[in-house]
């Protein structure tokens, strides 16, 4: 048990009153009551493992936002922020701070704002943490299990609990600076937070303020992310010559693309020549040949292996950004007022702005025509087709190149996102005795609203486009009146008032500033306005002595609640179609909720406790549906005690499962050919919702047991099993999904889904031009694990020493979707749970001085646990055989673990009457550069994205941060 504290500190159970118990020499320390239930009790007593983020903990990190602290607790995987969801354009999702309990999705992890609601940030249903007052957070409870009897849908994984500090007094602020070893990704935070009883003590007022603001870094500017580490199928690869089906390498580049443009068709010779800078004496691209590979061609769909792979990454490749641009300010006002114990009225209002400006990719494009005439092909190159065309019949001239270019000059596209939420929330609570019992009660409504402005940047209209790359030389006596020679768009000749400017795509760079402007639109971009409503109206009643029983007495609480949501917005026709990223459509939807619950604690024994739970819930849009737990837990000994729970809980879908028209997005998908190559597809894939929808079910399981040992004053342990079974999960295929099914595994109903370009029926040679995806309850998951936390804290000389240490063992992750192959995710670091996350701490107080060491970190894995590590004498398989069961063989599947340590120190002074603290925390103390992970080999902006999986790893580096907090 020792060995497993070393090091450690993160979010802490407090096990205060038993080990004041067990010792009375004990250290003091505050007692937190965390509600795992509605029913109070401590953090190791509840039935349901609840741990807590206290205040001390937050303010030694001092992390840029709560949620950036709560994502490395190892409960919470495969959460979201700025810097993860930058490319989430068309869902409206980039800049959203949402937490992800056992990666099980965030939408199925409720977050709740001092046990009450808050309005999504998103029509997906994600809550922005970022909107809470977060200089008002006295603690954060993290319920790690289903928990939908108590607290209604969406807590299948669990709860996030952000619980206000209501009787703050006094005066606090805080300035801090952060930055990276680097010197970039600079950020300020301030807060200010006062509070202030009066009426005699009867009432109270709070109000905070908070402003943060971060200058981003658009790409990806580490030199661990530019050896081109990536995963492509093997060219050589057959069934039987024992090579591996995958290559997982450095030296991977991009087989269909440079920066300038690569000519993809045509005869060996102009086949491969690509189109580099611009001769200043020519005004025309050079050029030059290139190399796919070396020795021998090396190449697969998008990828290739060797040859001129640096120069086909140049300027594409880590465009997605590293952190964003952001802004966000925020204000929160609360009153009350205690007209007697039994009633006592409070009013709160909350306003939180939010603007992010974040980078997608430097747009990469394939299958681009250029017609010969075009004005912007270098003269060199077209003597050799010319040359070429001399030799050929007339029905095997080329009359058009294609190209892949990464479009260097255009600037990448990205997203700059606004949005504005306000909460309003009046309440009442209070005490009161009936039938000779101590009632308390408490009702509130809510009024929350988002208003959202979905923004893109720097992408082009498709038709735009098309007019301006087909560039050419007027001819002499032109309708239009133009003179000859002069480049212009072949439609203004025919319509010379279209507004169209040529573009050069030939060429790196050649693309002139007033024709980017004319196929961004002039600067008018794709826009959605949403707003999104949520009312809730809540009451409960509880007591903590019902009645006795031969072994004490009987607790119950009981309530209700009745909950809308709603959405609405605008998009200007305009920009509901044509474009490359965005085709906005509105998403309008509401439906309403009522529930009933009941939930009661019976003493079955002396120190046995039985926990039960029950809700009722009829949405407006699929029916009644009931959750219910039952929980036990058995104090064995004062040193051990043991818990257990099972559950059933539920999510209901979200607006956007339910009403989304189609949420549009560019991608690119890999298409299986007859002869076993594979060719890339840009594509738009559409996702629609679906109203007849029903909520997921899940059944939760729970075991464990709380260590307490007399003979170890100050420690406390516990370790939990848990096992989630979810069905009806609520998904959707990704067109990648599709297309393997439709084209490796020959599923029709997959094949149903995509749409050929000219409309015709679909085979293996047809250009696909859009992959149709609808919200399913399709889904089953299975997962199992363990959580283990301990904390131990004892006086040391004239300070105290505190350890403390948290790690979840994920055993298994199972995931059948009854169409394509089951996977099991659990140790795929590839993706957010690896076989073990922990998180350990130790600190050392005295007097004003404080110091803390954190490591954190994560085990190794593997791509993916279905595959067969191979470099040679690979299973002779035949592709239909690997994809069958995804037994796919590989040369490397292997991805190792990290270790992060972490400093945090700080000194307390007095200025006068005012008490102020300096602190320094610096995160990844030794500058540990992430594990290099491959990234998904389908997508057209793998390249642009990070050589890693930001979910595990550190990407920015060292991080400083040093600030000062007062109070008085």
């Amino acid at each position: 048990m020792m060995a497993l504290c070393v090091g450690a500190q993160a979010q802490a159970q407090d096990a205060a009153p038993v080990m004041a118990a067990a010792d009375a020499a004990a250290p003091t320390v505050d007692d937190i009551t965390v509600t795992g239930s509605r029913i109070v009790r401590d953090g190791y007593s509840a039935p349901t493992p609840v741990s807590v983020i206290s205040t001390k903990e937050l303010q030694a990190e001092a992390p840029a936002s709560i949620a950036d602290f709560a994502a490395t607790l190892p409960a919470i995987r495969g959460s979201q922020n700025g810097a993860t969801n930058s490319g989430r354009l068309s869902a409206g999702e980039a800049g959203i701070s949402a937490l992800n309990l056992r990666n099980l999705g965030a939408v199925r992890t409720l977050v709740l704002f001092d046990g009450q609601r808050s309005v999504a940030s998103s029509a997906t249903g994600l809550v922005d943490t970022n909107t809470f007052p977060q200089a008002l957070v006295e603690r954060v409870e993290v319920v790690t299990g289903g928990a939908s009897s108590a607290y209604g849908s969406d807590a299948v994984a669990g709860v996030v609990n952000f619980i206000l500090d209501r009787k703050y007094t006094g005066v606090k602020g805080s300035y801090e600076y952060g930055v990276t070893t680097y010197g970039d990704v600079p950020n300020h935070k301030v807060t200010l937070t006062a509070g202030m009883p009066f009426g005699g003590g009867k009432g109270h007022i709070l109000v905070s303020g908070e402003y943060f603001n971060q200058q981003g870094k658009s790409t990806i500017d580490r030199k661990w992310n530019s050896k081109g580490h990536f995963m492509m199928v093997n060219p050589a690869w057959t069934a039987t010559n024992g090579q591996p089906y995958y290559l997982v390498s450095d030296g991977i580049g991009v087989r269909s693309m440079t920066p300038g443009g690569l000519v993809t068709n045509g005869p060996a010779g102009i086949q491969d020549t690509y189109f580099g800078t611009i001769d200043p004496a020519t005004g025309r691209a050079t050029t030059g040949q290139f190399a796919a590979g070396a020795p021998v061609a090396r190449t697969s769909g998008q990828w290739m292996l060797g040859g001129d792979w640096q120069y086909s990454l140049d300027g594409f490749v880590g465009t997605n950004s590293l952190m964003p641009d952001e802004e966000r300010y925020s204000g929160f006002g609360r009153v009350s007022w205690e007209f007697s114990p039994a009633l006592q009225v409070y009013a709160q209002m909350a306003y939180s702005h939010y603007n992010g400006l974040s980078y997608y990719q430097q747009t990469p494009s394939t299958g681009v025509s250029i017609q010969l005439d075009n004005a912007f092909l270098p003269a060199a190159f077209l003597s050799r087709v010319n040359a070429y065309n001399a030799t050929v019949p007339a029905a095997q001239q080329l009359r058009s190149i294609t190209i892949g270019t990464t479009n260097s000059g255009i600037p990448a596209a990205g997203s700059d996102n606004t949005r504005q939420v306000y909460r309003y929330v009046l309440g009442a609570e209070g005490g009161f005795e009936a039938l000779s019992r101590e009632w308390k009660w408490d009702a509130y409504y809510q009024k929350g609203i988002a208003k959202t402005n979905e923004s893109l940047i720097n992408t082009w209209n498709t038709a735009r486009m098309a007019l301006a790359q087909d560039a050419v030389f007027a001819p002499a006596g032109n309708s239009a009146g133009i003179a000859a020679g002069t480049i212009v768009c072949r439609s203004t000749l025919a319509s010379p008032n279209n507004g169209c400017v040529p573009i050069n795509r030939i060429g790196v760079g050649g693309a002139s500033p007033a024709a980017i402007d004319y196929i961004f639109n002039n600067g008018d971009q794709p826009l959605r306005k949403q707003t999104l409503k949520q009312d809730v109206a809540a009451f409960n009643l509880s007591t903590a002595d019902l009645f006795e029983t031969w072994a004490g007495p009987v607790s119950i609480a009981f309530g209700g609640e009745w909950r809308k949501e709603q959405v609405n917005g605008s998009v200007d026709p305009q920009f509901a179609s044509g474009w490359l990223y965005g085709n906005y459509l509105v998403t309008k939807g509401s439906y309403n909720v009522k529930e009933a619950y009941l939930e009661t604690v019976v003493p079955l024994l002396r120190g046995m406790d039985l926990n039960g739970a029950v809700r009722v819930t009829d949405y407006s849009t699929s029916g009644t549906v009931s959750t219910w737990k039952l929980g036990l837990t058995y104090q064995v000994i004062d040193d051990i005690k043991l818990r257990g729970t099972v559950s059933r809980d539920i999510r209901a879908p979200n607006l956007n499962e339910l009403f989304a028209p189609g949420i549009r997005r560019t991608n690119t998908v890999q298409v299986l050919q007859p002869n076993g190559t594979v060719r890339s597809d840009e594509i738009l894939e559409q996702v629609m919702g679906n109203p007849g929808l029903k909520p997921e079910v899940a059944k939760t399981y729970g075991v464990g047991v709380v260590l307490t040992p007399r003979f170890l004053p100050g420690f406390a342990m516990s370790v939990d099993y848990y096992a989630i079974r979810m069905t009806g999960a609520i998904g959707s295929l990704s067109a990648a999904n599709i297309t393997d099914l439709c084209f490796r595994q020959n599923i029709a109903s997959a094949c149903a889904n995509i749409v050929t370009a000219d409309g015709g029926a679909l085979t293996p040679a047809s250009d696909i031009s859009i992959v149709n995806s609808t919200s399913l309850n399709y889904s089953e998951t299975k997962s199992r694990g363990i959580d283990f936390e301990a904390s131990y804290r004892r006086p040391v000389l004239a300070g105290n020493v505190t350890v403390r240490a948290l790690a979840t063992r994920y055993i298994s992750v199972y995931t059948n979707n009854g169409i394509g192959v089951p996977s099991q995710a659990a140790g795929q670091n590839s993706g957010s749970t690896p076989d073990w996350s922990y998180r350990l701490s130790a600190g050392y107080d005295q007097g004003p001085f404080s110091i803390s060491v954190v490591g954190r970190g994560v085990s190794g894995g593997v791509y993916n646990t279905q595959y067969v590590d191979c470099e040679a004498s690979c299973p002779a398989r035949t592709q239909a055989q690997m994809a069958a069961d995804n037994g796919y063989s590989i040369n490397n599947n292997r991805i190792p673990g990290a270790f992060y340590v972490d400093l945090n120190t700080s000194y307390g002074f007095e200025i006068g009457n005012s008490k102020a603290e300096a602190f320094l925390s610096i995160k990844n103390i030794f500058n540990r550069d992430p594990v290099l992970v491959a990234g998904d080999i389908t997508a057209n902006n793998t390249p642009s994205a990070a050589q890693t999986n930001r979910q595990l790893y550190d990407v920015l580096g060292r991080v400083f941060r040093l600030g000062v907090r007062f109070s008085y």
